[in-house]
């Protein structure tokens, strides 16, 4: 079966949130988003390109909880140099983090939203740095940062943070699944993503093109490996970005053969969803 195309990307993650003017607040002074659009409950943020992140409001919603659904999604930053900036506006901020990560191929910080959505900002080392497997995947491991290295790549009188900078993208979306065998008979079987790395019944990591992953998934927290209760703050769907319509229609077919309706969607693309129920749209660039 011909893979998913190389030029294949990740784009938008869409949460449900309890108070958007919460949301809205921690993600323009803790993480340096801003917002591109609001109406009627929802919010697009971003960089000042595209849309990374929308937030639809459900008054109450609990937090996140530990079932399938989003383990983090995670913003890609042009440069360490851009990394090293941003740790420096979170000392300052107080910004609260729950880890600092180096996992061979690129560098990250950890945090959570007001819901408790999980968050990474990283950056990557370059490709010719990343540590190859003999099965054309990537060596990745979880090891403490080295925050003085990066703090190093700041040559001093750099200019105040004033938000991400507007190369920042989603790099990745890491999801909660109940069984990774399944998860990558439907990402790679079906969709053609090709499998990265691979931790027994625990990880898997699958990409587009080479890179490192796209997409994540882990049985780590899956609690009950069932769907969030209604009413929970959680994963909405995730945007999954094909370079064109003959590539969105080649990957509708095989889920429509593999037995599953792809869902069109009013303002374009299909919406599918994987063996978790972890809904995703997949869209033209």
């Amino acid at each position: 079966m011909p893979g998913i195309a190389d030029a294949t990307t990740v784009g938008a993650v869409h949460l449900t949130v309890a108070d958007l003017e919460r949301s809205l607040d921690y993600y323009r002074r803790a993480i340096g988003l801003q917002v591109h659009g609001r109406d009627n409950g929802r919010a697009r943020l971003g960089a000042g390109g595209e849309d990374l992140l929308v937030l639809y409001e459900q008054p109450g919603a609990e937090p996140a909880p530990h079932n399938t659904g989003l383990f983090h999604f995670a913003l890609l930053l042009p440069s360490r140099a851009d990394l090293a900036r941003w740790m420096v506006h979170a000392a300052e901020e107080q910004v609260a983090l729950t880890g600092m990560s180096d996992h061979l191929v690129s560098e990250a910080l950890y945090l959570r939203d007001p819901d408790l959505h999980g968050i990474e900002i990283y950056r990557d080392r370059p490709r010719a740095e990343w540590p190859m497997t003999g099965n054309g995947g990537v060596a990745m491991d979880t090891l403490p940062l080295d925050a003085r290295a990066v703090l190093s790549s700041l040559g001093g009188g750099e200019p105040p943070f004033d938000g991400l900078p507007r190369d920042t993208r989603m790099g990745h979306v890491h999801l909660q699944v109940a069984d990774v065998d399944a998860t990558e008979r439907f990402y790679a079987g079906v969709l053609g993503f090709d499998i990265m790395a691979h931790l027994g019944d625990q990880a898997t990591f699958l990409s587009a093109g080479g890179y490192h992953h796209h997409l994540g998934g882990n049985t780590w927290n899956s609690r009950g490996a069932s769907p969030p209760p209604p009413g929970a703050a959680a994963l909405r769907h995730a945007e999954v970005v094909v370079p064109d319509d003959d590539e969105l229609q080649r990957v509708a077919g095989r889920v429509a053969d593999a037995g599953q309706d792809p869902e069109p969607q009013a303002d374009g693309g299909v919406l599918v969803r994987d063996p978790s129920q972890n809904a995703l749209l997949v869209r033209v660039a």
